[in-house]
């Protein structure tokens, strides 16, 4: 099968200009299909706290009032997405920009949940495997926005690392699927505070070991239960580690190899 690169690129990267553009110059470099999802969170943060509007994180996901989608949407799907576009053309990758609303590319619906409201929070109903892949063919690579819809003119703020999970995930039908999680760790640490300390390998029960001791929490927890998901589900490999060694990262030689053994 033809292998496809999803790549999620996050955390304090998308906000350091410099970091963000070294980046994108490795990723357009990538031979082959390629698909990128993006979040931006910091700077919806830092916009909702200039604008008195008050944000609330569980376990790293976003609650999301109307106030705050409006943000999100501003930020994800505007400012971030078509910055990211733009600098991929300038090294002469051929980019589009979407967002899940756009061709229906990613349908969703309202979390349900037996005790928070996240709000207008969307979990991942279906994924336009037919125009990704109609995108793909062209040698297109694709920038994901983490907004999504439900089919019914409402607009959903969607786990950017869900996002990458779930495109991968439905694409691993048509490709050799491998999914990256670059941000600015090295890779899963046993100690945040040491860049040293990655665990080269994961699996699922060292993973609801390290969680069950509060080794790895927060924004961590999406990313390793994505991680997981997309191994079930049909993607060959997943990896997560520094967005600086995107090279390496993709030939596994840095980060941290996720296995489902």
């Amino acid at each position: 099968m033809v292998k496809l690169f999803v790549i999620k690129i996050g955390g304090n990267i998308i906000d350091d200009d410099a970091k963000l553009a070294s980046f994108l110059e490795s990723f357009a470099a990538i031979e082959g299909k390629k698909i990128l999802v993006h979040g931006g969170g910091k700077l919806a943060t830092k916009l909702a706290a200039q604008l008195g509007i008050e944000q609330k994180m569980v376990e790293g996901r976003r609650i999301t009032d109307a106030e705050t989608l409006k943000i999100v949407t501003m930020v994800y799907a505007g400012y971030v997405n078509k910055n990211i576009v733009a600098q991929l053309q300038s090294f002469a990758c051929n980019a589009i920009g979407l967002s899940g609303t756009d061709c229906d590319a990613i349908l969703a619906h309202k979390r349900k949940h037996p005790v928070l409201d996240f709000g207008f929070a969307g979990d991942v109903d279906m994924v336009n495997t037919g125009l990704i892949k109609a995108l793909l063919d062209q040698n297109i690579a694709i920038v994901f926005a983490p907004i999504t819809h439900d089919g019914k003119g409402q607009l959903l703020n969607t786990n950017a690392d869900t996002i990458a999970q779930e495109v991968a995930t439905a694409m691993s039908r048509e490709y050799e699927v491998q999914l990256v999680y670059s941000f600015e760790k090295s890779g899963v640490l046993r100690d945040v505070n040491d860049e040293s300390s990655v665990i080269k390998r994961l699996d699922k029960p060292g993973y609801d070991k390290l969680k069950r001791g509060e080794v790895i929490f927060s924004g961590m927890l999406p990313k390793l239960d994505n991680a997981f998901a997309a191994l079930n589900n049909g993607v060959k490999k997943v990896i997560i580690g520094k967005a600086e060694e995107l090279d390496k990262l993709i030939t596994g030689e840095s980060g941290t190899t996720i296995i489902n053994e």
